[in-house]
This record gives C-alpha cells, structure tokens and sequence, in this order.
C-alpha cells in the first residue's frame, strides 16, 4: 500500500438549485470568501491557478490547479493539481428532491515532505483532517448561497 496515496468523496446535500451550486462552485477565486480553509486562490492564467490550503493542522498545503473540464449541463468541474499534492478533483452537481447533491471526488498523491515522513502514523489523523476541512466547506457554501 502506498500511503502517501490518498482517494477522498464527500457528498454536501445543499438548499439551492443545481445552478447556483454549480455557479458558486465554478468560481474557484470565491473560495476564500466562503470556505476559511481556502487560504488563497492566486490566478495564474483563464484555466489555472495557484491555491493554498490549511484545515485544522498546522501546515499548508500548496499546489496549482488547472482545470481539465467545465461542463455546465453535466453539473461537472474537474482540476489536476500539481505541487504539495498530485492528482485530481472533480465536483459533480446533481438535482436532489428541491435543492442540490455536490458530490466532490479527489484522488491525490502527497509530495509535502513533512506528510511524507508522517504517512504511516499521521495517516488516520491527515484524513480526519480533511473530512473537517470538508465538513466546514459544506457549512460555508451553504450559509453563501442563503446570502445571495
């Protein structure tokens, strides 16, 4: 087992309709107004962006996103990250009853070295870790949607 690997999906049942999900999810240089662990979002170019993350763990996480697809009518949004962290995320937005299902999927490899050396014992807690970041990302995209 590699365990600097790392599958994460999170399901957010959110009050809006899929479009303004969608909508607020697509503008990724929001995030830090919303979603406190979202450090910032730095734009590089139309379709990339450096972006640093922290949850309840004293470390950042840095790497650049570019996006590989922005499919309005399928609900989809899918980056590749490169950096502290290799891979991709992908959120799928679907109708659920009248509001929406934000179904968020991340396949990553770790190249932080500090992580990697903790790989083996911190493993448990790094997951804890982003189901919190995760959980506070639902709060704060919800509590924005009831604002706008």
């Amino acid at each position: 087992m590699d365990w600097t690997h790392y599958r994460f999906r999170s399901l957010w049942s959110l009050p809006a309709r899929p479009a303004a999900v969608y909508d607020a999810l697509e503008r990724a240089e929001d995030y830090p107004c919303w979603w406190r662990q979202v450090r910032e979002m730095n734009q590089i170019d139309d379709t990339s962006g450096v972006v640093t993350i922290r949850s309840l763990l004293p470390y950042d996480m840095t790497f650049v996103a570019r996006e590989v697809r922005r499919d309005p009518v399928a609900g989809t949004l899918e980056i590749a990250m490169s950096g502290d962290i290799d891979g991709w995320a992908r959120w799928t937005v679907t109708a659920r009853g009248s509001g929406s299902l934000a179904r968020y999927d991340q396949v990553v490899d770790v190249n932080k070295p500090l992580l990697r050396r903790l790989a083996v014992p911190g493993r448990p807690v790094f997951r804890a870790n982003h189901w919190l970041m995760m959980r506070a990302g639902r709060r704060g995209l919800a509590a924005h949607l009831e604002a706008v």
